[in-house]
């Protein structure tokens, strides 16, 4: 989101005045626009799956409004007066945006479950310190990230774009301005131009080429989102030279609302975003801008109404108060988001928009104190970022300490009711038993004990350092050499696997690659397309995990993954079904010539696919409130039909459904316990529970535990 896009107070007339266009009632319907497509993507991404457009609007309109502020004062006095610049974006942005992020700070303490508070925090200090966006793009790099929650500051990511642009862009003015007074037959506005084209072509060129080679960062990148600043700053710079009618003005008016509208309805998250796709809607914005003026138009009655007026006085400040509100409000009132809580959400944001654009963000321009000198106006930035700082080190300290403490309480004692026990008992509540904890520390999945090394360079697949050996038998000979492999969903079972192999005294080599599949198949991304470059190394690491398990001949195999979710095409035409199970029975076969026994882990049902993340922690009392029928929890697994494909006794298909579902029903929590830690992942608690279901499958040979 753009600030200074948001921002339409007197300083923005006072510069739109000074390049002699007067206020603009147009620019602010767009911000109207822009924060209306926003926040209705955001509570309805369903109805409006484009609407994340209205960023790269706010993005144009910015680029428009700063450089005609800078260019109309370089015209001036000659110079930038930078000092006073910062320091004026200082004092409108970021009372607002501190006051927001110590308030998030509060909610999040007494809303979330502690396990929040920790990505919160983090994200909070970014947020403060304007680094928001470079911390989402590496969260995006690893794969676990992309299955957390989404934390109440995230939205802060466009806040820090445009940040970063107002730090960098009056140098880069400034350096135009020096090149000019050095060559006195070049015009400023001329050589303003050719650099604003050259930032803008290259900024454009690197977020093509970055979303396609890296389309979960590019998002995120200040440098790929630099041309859209660049194209508002083009049309401040030749606006003085657009010469058309009132009735053609009108015209590129209209085309340019057409296509934010066509963006907003035709896009979707599938939508390669921003690269090429960006330029519907970055254009549309800068020929609304370009063709419009201070004068009334043919949209005016609607553009100029009060309402429409009013929502771009407070889009800034709407902007930051209605995520965290999205996000917190379902724990606020212990209840899933429905219509009604959504439209809530909405009356609530909109009043405190208002009220802090009357008693904060205003005020905060106007504020004596720090208006009369550059230094008091840093030195309060830095007392206010201080206080967000103290805010968010409390919530890392509160997470350290509950966190410890759940740790140190946890224990695998159960009862006859507890987990997966409670199955085996008619006078338990297996189902409607309130959970005991959700998602604390000890149920993280991912958790890797001190019996595992350092990761193995020999077993460098594409470069890749997956691979660990988890020593379980230091002292003695291990009675089984055993491997788990496959993608995070085979991470998840690494509990259960590291108890038997105490028990048993195995030694276990892991390997996993996070949404990348252990399969002979033409991987061609995760739930959607991945870069070619990342759908390379997926394969190869693929290919040679399967080929080191044939080399090395370990005694035992234990392999599972998300192949519901996997996309697969050998461009034969055939379901990603049959690929898939063609794919699993060649590296299985392979295997088992070498000696192998082969363990498959059957994927578990779906979780955040087909019911809210958050489910379970609001209902924790009642969980039945978020079971789901089975047919939309667990669909075809291609790891049963390759195992059933492989023929009998030729694998070992451990096939936990009636672990997870009753009667047509899966459910989150089972005795108490809940099922899973995340949207995508089991609860490692829950996983420790099935161990012994997982001993008896090995020792057996049965193909599915008795449940």
């Amino acid at each position: 989101m753009s600030a200074e896009g948001l921002l339409p107070t007197r300083r923005a007339r006072r510069a739109a005045s000074a390049a002699g266009r007067g206020f603009r009632a147009d620019i602010q319907a767009l911000r109207a626009l822009a924060i209306a497509l926003v926040v209705v993507n955001h509570l309805w991404p369903g109805g409006l799956t484009g609407g994340y457009v209205g960023v790269d609007v706010f993005f144009v309109i910015s680029g428009f409004l700063i450089t005609s502020h800078l260019v109309a004062q370089l015209g001036r006095t000659g110079r930038i007066a930078l000092g006073r610049f910062y320091a004026r974006r200082i004092r409108r942005l970021l009372p607002a945006a501190l006051l927001v992020l110590a308030a998030t700070a509060a909610l999040v303490a007494v809303f979330l479950p502690y396990p929040r508070w920790e990505r919160n925090a983090v994200e909070i200090l970014a947020s403060a310190g304007y680094a928001e966006n470079w911390m989402l793009a590496a969260f995006a790099v690893d794969y676990s990230a992309l299955n957390d929650s989404a934390s109440a500051v995230q939205h802060f990511w466009s806040l820090s774009v445009e940040e970063q642009f107002y730090l960098v862009w009056p140098l880069t003015l400034i350096a135009a301005a020096v090149l000019a007074a050095r060559s006195p037959r070049l015009p400023l506005r001329r050589v303003l131009a050719v650099v604003v084209g050259a930032v803008g072509v290259a900024s454009l060129l690197l977020s093509v080429l970055s979303t396609v080679q890296l389309p979960a960062q590019a998002y995120f990148f200040t440098f790929t989102r630099a041309w859209e600043f660049a194209a508002g700053a083009a049309v401040a710079l030749s606006a003085h030279r657009i010469g058309l009618g009132r009735r053609a003005r009108g015209l590129v008016v209209a085309i340019g609302f057409v296509a934010i509208a066509a963006a907003a309805v035709l896009y979707d998250k599938s939508t390669p975003f921003p690269g090429f796709a960006a330029v519907l809607p970055v254009v549309g914005t800068a020929l609304v801008i370009a063709g419009g003026g201070p004068e009334r138009a043919w949209h005016s009655a609607v553009t100029g109404s009060r309402p429409v007026q009013w929502l771009g006085g407070v889009s800034y400040s709407l902007y930051l108060w209605h995520w965290p509100l999205i996000v917190l409000a379902p724990f606020a009132l212990a209840t899933a988001r429905t219509v009604v809580v959504d439209l809530g959400i909405v009356a609530v944001a909109l009043v405190l928009a208002w009220a802090t654009k009357r008693l904060v963000e205003d005020p905060g321009q106007r504020w004596a104190w720090w208006s009369v000198s550059v230094r008091r106006s840093v030195l309060a930035m830095l007392a206010g970022i201080a206080a967000v700082a103290v805010a968010a080190a409390a919530l890392l300290v509160g997470h350290a300490v509950s966190a410890a403490r759940d740790t140190a309480a946890v224990a695998l004692d159960v009862d006859a009711c507890t987990g997966p026990a409670a199955l085996e008992n008619a006078g338990c509540d297996a189902f409607a038993a309130p959970a005991s904890t959700v998602m604390t520390a000890a149920n993280e999945y991912f958790f890797t004990p001190p019996e595992c090394g350092d990761l193995l360079p020999r077993l460098s697949f594409s470069g890749l350092l997956t691979t660990r050996d988890c020593d379980f038998t230091p002292n003695a000979p291990p009675t089984e050499e055993v491997w788990l492999v496959g993608d995070s969903h085979a991470q998840q079972w690494q509990g259960a696997i590291f108890d038997l192999a105490r028990q048993r005294g195995w030694d276990v080599t892991i390997s996993f690659y996070g949404g990348c599949p252990v399969a002979d198949v033409a991987f061609v991304g995760f739930r959607g397309p991945w870069a070619e470059s990342d759908r390379e190394r997926c394969r190869t690491w693929s290919r040679g995990v399967s080929d080191a398990i044939v080399q090395d001949r370990p005694d035992r195999v234990f392999t599972s993954m998300a192949a519901r979710a996997d996309l697969v095409d050998d461009g034969s035409g055939r379901s990603a079904q049959e690929q898939f199970t063609d794919g699993l029975v060649s590296d299985w076969s392979a295997w088992r010539k070498a000696g192998v026994e082969v363990e498959v882990i059957a994927d578990p049902p779906f979780n955040g696919a087909v019911r809210d993340p958050d489910c379970l922690a609001i209902n924790r009392s009642d969980p039945l409130a978020c079971a789901v029928e089975r047919s939309l929890a667990q669909p075809p697994d291609p790891l049963i039909s390759a195992a059933d494909a492989m023929g009998p006794g030729e694998v070992g298909l451990i096939d936990f459904t009636e672990r997870f579902c009753r009667d047509d029903l899966c459910h989150v929590a089972v005795g108490g316990v809940p099922v899973y830690f995340d949207a995508d992942h089991l609860n490692l608690v829950y996983v420790r529970l099935l161990a012994d279901d997982i001993a008896r499958v090995v020792d057996e040979g049965s193909v599915r535990p008795p449940g």
